[in-house]
């Protein structure tokens, strides 16, 4: 589905991703763990376009898209979830989803039935404003405006950071039903080790800027957590 290949990413003078690989497959959910401050919200705003690379490939089912525009990724079904969700506090929750359904791979006019099975709430709040949801209705609201895209690939950066325990376990269930039963590939940032083993196939971690190990996900270890995941 994605495959990062030797990828380096600058600020300025500042070397920030040093050779980046990174394979995320077909139907999987790809989980992304390091401490803070390694990089791992940069790779995903270069894989969003939102963040220029300076060498490397990015190949998204057989398309080099390292040089395309952001609005070209979304359009080829890419969503995305960043950390803090970012929703527009002052819409509606409705204004907040049909914002996403002219940018989707596929247009549609109104917003798709499996957001509101997957998310009750949303469509007991559609004419709330965003900015009067808890933390959790938000993040909610967040991901299930990636969804009114009809991704192929849905990347979420931290999605259970400041959430309530049962919106957390929610989360989770929504992750693997969208990979078990759509097919749906999740690349996944996330810190809260059971959470992340809970719905992860895989992972690789970055430290320091490098990815420095990957593997199914019950092989991480004790070892590898104490080296790069502890505080």
């Amino acid at each position: 589905m994605l495959h990062i290949e030797n990828v380096n990413q600058y600020y300025g003078e500042s070397h920030t991703l040093w050779d980046i690989d990174l394979l995320v497959a077909k139907g999987q959910c790809t989980c992304l763990m390091g401490r803070n401050g390694v990089g791992k919200t940069s790779l995903l705003g270069c894989i969003m376009g939102l963040l220029p690379i300076r060498s490397g490939n990015m190949i998204l089912e057989g398309k080099n898209i390292g040089n395309y525009p952001a609005e070209q990724r979304a359009a080829m079904g890419i969503g995305y979830v960043p950390q803090g969700r970012q929703i527009f506090p002052l819409l509606t929750v409705q204004e907040n989803l049909e914002i996403g359904l002219s940018t989707g791979r596929i247009k549609k006019k109104k917003i798709p039935g499996l957001i509101f099975e997957l998310f009750p709430v949303l469509h007991e709040m559609l004419s709330r404003r965003g900015g009067d949801l808890s933390g959790g209705q938000q993040q909610q609201l967040a991901i299930g405006r990636a969804l009114v895209l009809d991704p192929t690939l849905l990347i979420l950066d931290e999605p259970t950071e400041g959430i309530q325990p049962n919106i957390v376990q929610e989360i989770g269930e929504i992750i693997n039903r969208l990979k078990d039963d759509l097919s749906m590939t999740v690349l996944l940032v996330e810190q809260k080790l059971p959470f992340a083993r809970s719905v992860a196939d895989t992972f690789t971690i970055l430290d320091r800027g490098r990815s420095v190990a990957t593997g199914a996900m019950d092989t991480l270890d004790t070892q590898l957590i104490t080296k790069y995941l502890t505080v």
